[in-house]
């Protein structure tokens, strides 16, 4: 059995904003999924490509 996911969205996100991602941890993994469409498709990615992205992602700011 599938433990179930405890999602968060980032704090930077508005409770009214369209366009949010929700985000949930395991060991090892993050599970990244559409705010609107919490039913739909879900990204799982390891925690260390996660945190590439995120060094990635704060360079372009």
């Amino acid at each position: 059995m599938t433990p179930e996911l405890t999602w968060f969205k980032s704090s930077y996100s508005s409770n009214d904003g369209p366009d949010c991602v929700e985000v949930a941890l395991t060991p090892g993994h993050i599970h990244i999924r559409d705010s609107k469409t919490t039913g739909g498709d879900q990204l799982t990615v390891s925690a260390g490509t996660w945190t590439s992205f995120l060094r990635h992602a704060g360079q372009l700011v």
